[in-house]
């Protein structure tokens, strides 16, 4: 199967003390544009604002 399952969290909600938002989605394992972690900019909700969120392994 060419996809995987990946979690993204939120990087900036650990350095101001609140709970991190996760999301989950999918990746294509053998694409050359992504060759290091995935990063997207997703909504937190418990900071009201989008934020990166980024790849966990």
């Amino acid at each position: 199967m060419p996809r995987e399952i990946i979690i993204l969290e939120c990087t900036e909600a650990k350095a101001e003390g609140k709970p991190t938002s996760r999301y989950v989605t999918t990746r294509n394992k053998k694409s050359l544009r992504t060759p290091g972690r995935l990063e997207k900019v997703k909504f937190n909700p418990f900071l009201q604002r989008r934020t990166l969120h980024r790849e966990l392994r």
